[in-house]
């Protein structure tokens, strides 16, 4: 079962939205959770993980304007993006990694969501 993110769409620059995954049926608590996004003609890049502790990382490109929380008894983690610019155009994927260690390696993930689009016009 993959994980199901949602949330995407279209907003203005300088605006919010919010990004929700969930891992329907599974209990992720104990796995560092990260979304990852893919903008058009691009690879694939780190944009924040969150760990069974709650500890968090960050991509240097949204430092300050996201945040990224979870909610075990819900199986939900979620990405707040403020102040959002062109570059935030993206496909945004949420991903579970079984290491023990937080990683930004997106090859140490093992389970995806199908991805949600976020648009951002000027």
């Amino acid at each position: 079962v993959q994980l199901q993110a949602s949330g995407g769409g279209l907003v203005q620059a300088g605006g919010s939205l919010r990004l929700s995954c969930v891992n329907p049926g599974r209990t992720f608590g104990s796995y560092t959770m990260g979304w990852f996004r893919q903008a058009p003609g691009k690879e694939r890049e780190f944009v924040a993980l969150i760990t069974r502790n709650g500890n968090t990382d960050y991509a240097d490109s949204v430092k300050g304007r996201v945040t990224i929380s979870r909610d075990n008894a819900k199986n939900t983690i979620y990405l707040q993006m403020n102040f959002v610019n062109a570059d935030d155009t993206a496909n945004y994927y949420c991903a579970r990694s079984r290491r023990t260690l937080p990683t930004r390696n997106q090859g140490l993930y093992d389970l995806w969501g199908q991805g949600t689009l976020v648009t951002v016009s000027s």
